[in-house]
C-alpha cells in the first residue's frame, strides 16, 4: 500500500499542477518540499476547506470511499452501484465527481491500475464524521461488552418476515442515517420490536438510552448501496420568470445611476453635517434616520448606502477629540469621473467587501441593536458568498430571474458543506439590485462584466464593468428646460456639468425618463454657502437653458443672494476684553500671540482660538497683567478655577482596517506562477532528501526525476523512518488513517528520549494523540518532542506484543 506521500511524489506536473489549481490553499504560501504540500494536504484546515468547495455528488464519492474502504476494499467500478447509479446520466456523474475528488486528493488510487483500490486522504474520515454515508462504524457496540454475534445476512429477508409489526418502521427510521436511535421506554410495543431487534443483532445497543443499526445491516438492507441516488444539480422551475434583455439593461443602468447618485448626496450631506461617532464605532440610529430621510429613502437603503461608502473609503472616522465621520479625500478623486466609472468603483468595492450591510438593525450575540459602520460587522465570508450567489445567476440563461429560494437549492448542491442562510442570499440579491448588478431580477451585462473581471465564466467575453453600464445607460443630455414655476425639466440624464449645477441649487421632485427639480431659497442658500455668487448661478443656468433664465427665478437668486451673510456666526474658544482700547491695540497683529488666533470684533473685543488659561498665560507673558472672569463678568481672582482645556489639534483620520481583503489573505498564483512552483518542490526534495543521507548514511535515497505529463516509473522503496518533522508529520497522519502502529522517539521534559511503539489516534492543533499498545493507554503529546518517527514492521509487533 503506498503512502500519501508517495503518491503525491509519483504524481506528474501536470497532475501536481491541477491540484494546486484546485485547492488554492496548498499553494499559498509556497510551501518548500513535496513532504510539505503532503503535510498541508491532509491537515484539517487544508480538508475542511477543501470538502466546504466540493459539490454533492464529490460528496457523496467521498463518503462512499471511507464508508467501503473498511473493511474494503473499494474500487472505481464499485462507486456507480454504491451511489445507486442506475442510468448513463448517472454513471457519468459519479465518474466525474470521481475524477475531481482524484484531481484534489481527496481520494487516492493503492496503485496505477486501472482496477486499483480507492483510499480515503488521510484525516478525511475524520472531518466527514463518525457516520459516512449514515452507516455506523465497524465497532460499533463493541465497546461495552463482547463483539456482537455475526448476522446472517443471507437470511435477512426471511428473518423479517417473522419480525413482530413495528421491527420495520424501526428499521426504515435508521436505514439512511443517522444510524442511532432513541430506544423507546418499556412495556410498548415498539419496545418489544426495538428488544426483538436486539436479540437477532439487527440492532446494537449503543448505550443505555440508544441503539445502533450495524454497518453490515445497513448495506444489506440498503443492497449494498451508501446512498439511495446520485446528487444531481436542482433543474430550473418551469415557471421561473424570464426578462428581456432590453427591460435588464433599463433597470440596471436605472439602479447604478441612483446608487451613484445616493452615495454623493450621502457625501454631500456630511461635509456640513457630519455625525458623531458612537462610543462602540458606528452611527447612532437618530442619524441613520436623517440620513434615510435627507436621500428619501427607507433606513435599510439608507443602511447599505452608509456602508457601501465607508467600504469605499469615502468617509471615515475623522480622529478628533469628539470624533465623526467625514468625507476623506478618496471621494474628490472619485466625484470628478463619470457615472460609470463610478458605479464600477462601488461595484468592486461591494464584490469584495467584508461588510453586512443587512446585519443593520437586527440584534446581536448580547441583545444590542447592530449600527451601521460598526466595526463588528466584517465577515471574511462576505466576498465569497456574493460570487456564489451570482454564480448561480450567470450558470442560467440571460434573463433569467430567480428567487433566494432557487438560489439556495443551487448552493445546497454546489456547496453542501457549507450552504448560506437563505435570509443572506435574499439580502445579497436586494443588494445586487440596488447596485444595478441586476436588472428585474436577472444579471445584467454589467453585472456579469463584474464577475468575468475576478473569474472567467464559461463562454463569457471579457468586458470593462464601466464600458457594460455605460451601454445600457441613456445619453447625457446637457439642457434643462426652466419654467415660471421655479421647477426644471432635464428630458434625460444630464451630463456631469449639469448634474453639478443642480446638485448645487435645486430639488430632485421626481426621476424617470425625465429629472424634475425645483428651485427654493433653501437650495439656492445651499450653493450660496459653498461660495457661489448670483451673478455666476444665473451664467451657470443660463448656459443650459435654451430659452433663458425665467424671471421668477432670477428674482429669487438674486433675494436669496441679498440677504445670505448679512448675520455672520464665528466659534472662539476665549476672548479678551477692555473698556480702554489702547490696550488692545497691536495684539491681534502682534506676530509673537498668533498661536492664540485673535480676531477683532470691536475696539474693545478680541475673540481668541486659545482657551481663557492660556490666553491669560500669554498675555501676562507679554508684560499686560489680565485676570480671568466667568460668564457672569465677576472676575476670578484664582487662576486655578479657571477651566482647563487643552488646545483641540485636528488629527488625522485613524487608520481603518481594510474592508476589502481580509488580513493575512491568501495569494492566489496563476497557472504560470503553479508550473514554475512544482519543478521547485522536486529539487527542494531532492536537496532535503540529499541532507538527510549525508546524516544517516543507511538512508535509501531516490534518484532525481524529471516529472512530465506521462505517467511516472514507480520509485525506489522509501526510508522506514525520518527525523524531519515534516516527514514525521506525515508518517504520523498516514499511520493514523491507516490505524496502525509506529515507533515514536519522544524528548521527555528533562531532555531524555525515549522510544515508543504508539498507534496515532490524530495529529491536529500541534499535538499527537495516540494509544500505547504495550502499555494499554492513551497519551497526547506535543508534535514539538517528537524527535523522529519509523514504521513499525510485523516483527516488530510480535517483539512487543
Amino acid at each position: 500500500m503506498p503512502t500519501f506521500t508517495g503518491y503525491l511524489r509519483e504524481r506528474s506536473d501536470d497532475e501536481l499542477v491541477a491540484l494546486l489549481r484546485s485547492r488554492p490553499d496548498l499553494a499559498s504560501p509556497s510551501p518548500a518540499t513535496l513532504s510539505s504540500l503532503a503535510v498541508r494536504a491532509t491537515s484539517r484546515s487544508s480538508l475542511e476547506r477543501a470538502l466546504a468547495a466540493v459539490d454533492a455528488s464529490v460528496l457523496q464519492v467521498l463518503e462512499a470511499v471511507v464508508a467501503l474502504s473498511e473493511p474494503g476494499p473499494v474500487t472505481a467500478a464499485d462507486l456507480p452501484h454504491a451511489l445507486g447509479a442506475t442510468d448513463a446520466a448517472g454513471i457519468a456523474l459519479v465518474e466525474r465527481a470521481l475524477r475531481l475528488a482524484l484531481v484534489g486528493t481527496l481520494v487516492y488510487p493503492d496503485s496505477d491500475a486501472a482496477d486499483a483500490p480507492l483510499l480515503p486522504s488521510p484525516g478525511l474520515a475524520e472531518i466527514l464524521g463518525p457516520y459516512p454515508a449514515g452507516l455506523a462504524p465497524l465497532d460499533a457496540g463493541t465497546r461495552r461488552g463482547t463483539p456482537p454475534e455475526p448476522v446472517g445476512l443471507d437470511d435477512l429477508p426471511t428473518l423479517l418476515d417473522t419480525a413482530p409489526a413495528g421491527a420495520r418502521p424501526v428499521l426504515d427510521a435508521l436505514l439512511w442515517g443517522p444510524p442511532v436511535g432513541l430506544a423507546p421506554s418499556n412495556s410498548t410495543a415498539a419496545a418489544a420490536a426495538v428488544d426483538w431487534l436486539v436479540r437477532r443483532h439487527l440492532l446494537l445497543p449503543g448505550d443505555s438510552r440508544h441503539v445502533v443499526m450495524p454497518r453490515a445491516v445497513a448495506l444489506a438492507l440498503r443492497g449494498g448501496r451508501t446512498h439511495a441516488a446520485p446528487a444531481s444539480p436542482p433543474a430550473l422551475p418551469n415557471d421561473v420568470p424570464h426578462r428581456t434583455h432590453a427591460l435588464v439593461a433599463a433597470e440596471s443602468a436605472a439602479a447604478g445611476e441612483r446608487i451613484v447618485l445616493l452615495v454623493a448626496r450621502l457625501v454631500r450631506l456630511w461635509e456640513h453635517t457630519p455625525p458623531g461617532v458612537l462610543r462602540g464605532g458606528g452611527l447612532g440610529v437618530r442619524e441613520l434616520r436623517r440620513v434615510a430621510t435627507a436621500l428619501e429613502t427607507d433606513e435599510a437603503e439608507a443602511a447599505f448606502v452608509i456602508e457601501l461608502a465607508g467600504a469605499a473609503a469615502f468617509i471615515a472616522d475623522d480622529g478628533e477629540d469628539n470624533p465623526s465621520f467625514a468625507p476623506t479625500v478618496a471621494v474628490d478623486e472619485w466625484a470628478v469621473r463619470d457615472v460609470p466609472d463610478r458605479w464600477a468603483a462601488l461595484a468592486r468595492t461591494w464584490r469584495s467587501t467584508l461588510r453586512t450591510p443587512w446585519l443593520v438593525g437586527g440584534r446581536d450575540e448580547r441583545g444590542g441593536v447592530r449600527a451601521a459602520l460598526d466595526p463588528e460587522l466584517q465577515r471574511t465570508w462576505a466576498p465569497r458568498l456574493r460570487r456564489s450567489v451570482l454564480d448561480v445567476l450567470a450558470d442560467t440563461p440571460p434573463g433569467t430571474a430567480l428567487d433566494a429560494a432557487h438560489v439556495v437549492a443551487v448552493l445546497r448542491w454546489r456547496t453542501p458543506r457549507s450552504v448560506p442562510p437563505p435570509a443572506a442570499v435574499q439580502a445579497v440579491l436586494i443588494e445586487a439590485g440596488r447596485l444595478g448588478i441586476l436588472g428585474a431580477g436577472a444579471l445584467s451585462d454589467a453585472g456579469r462584466a463584474l464577475l468575468v473581471e475576478t473569474a472567467p465564466l464559461v463562454g463569457a467575453e471579457s468586458a470593462d464593468p464601466a464600458d457594460a453600464l455605460a451601454a445600457a445607460l441613456p445619453p447625457a443630455v446637457g439642457e434643462i428646460l426652466l419654467q415660471g414655476d421655479l421647477t426644471g425639466v432635464v428630458p434625460g440624464r444630464p451630463t456631469p456639468e449639469l448634474e453639478d449645477v443642480l446638485d448645487r441649487t435645486a430639488h430632485v421632485e421626481s426621476r424617470g425618463g425625465a429629472l424634475t427639480v425645483r428651485f427654493t431659497p433653501d437650495s439656492v442658500r445651499r450653493a450660496l454657502d459653498a461660495g457661489a455668487t448670483a451673478d455666476g448661478l444665473l451664467a451657470e443656468l443660463a448656459t443650459h437653458s435654451r430659452s433663458g433664465v425665467p424671471q421668477p427665478l432670477e428674482y429669487l437668486v438674486r433675494d436669496a443672494a441679498r440677504r445670505h451673510g448679512r448675520l455672520r456666526v464665528g466659534s472662539a474658544s476665549g476672548y479678551v476684553r477692555a473698556d480702554d482700547p489702547s490696550l488692545l491695540a497691536g495684539l491681534a497683529e502682534d506676530p509673537r500671540l498668533a498661536t492664540l488666533g485673535l480676531v477683532q470684533l470691536a475696539p474693545t473685543v478680541l475673540a481668541a482660538q486659545a482657551p481663557a488659561r492660556e490666553l491669560v498665560e500669554a498675555l501676562r507673558a507679554h508684560g499686560l497683567a489680565p485676570v480671568a472672569e466667568g460668564p457672569d463678568g465677576q472676575v476670578l481672582h484664582v487662576v486655578s478655577a479657571v477651566r482647563r482645556v487643552g488646545r483641540r489639534a485636528t488629527a488625522g483620520a485613524r487608520r481603518r482596517a481594510s474592508d476589502t481583503a481580509p488580513s493575512g489573505a491568501r495569494e492566489v498564483l496563476g497557472d504560470d506562477r503553479l508550473l514554475a512552483l512544482v519543478p521547485q518542490l522536486r529539487r527542494a526534495e531532492q536537496e532535503r532528501k540529499a541532507d538527510e543521507a549525508e546524516r544517516l548514511p543507511g538512508a535509501i535515497l531516490p534518484p532525481p526525476v524529471r516529472r512530465t505529463s506521462a505517467p511516472p516509473a514507480p520509485p525506489p522503496a522509501p526510508a522506514a523512518g525520518t527525523a524531519d518533522p515534516v516527514d514525521a508529520l506525515v508518517l504520523l497522519r498516514e499511520a493514523a488513517a491507516e490505524k496502525v502502529e509506529v515507533w515514536v522517539e519522544l524528548v521527555g521534559s528533562h531532555g531524555v528520549p525515549q522510544r515508543r511503539l504508539l498507534r496515532p489516534l490524530r495529529v491536529e492543533g500541534g499535538r499527537l494523540r495516540a494509544i500505547d499498545t504495550a502499555r494499554e493507554s492513551e497519551l497526547t503529546v506535543a508534535v514539538h518532542r517528537i524527535a523522529s518517527v519509523t514504521r513499525a514492521t510485523e516483527d516488530d509487533r510480535q517483539e512487543t506484543s
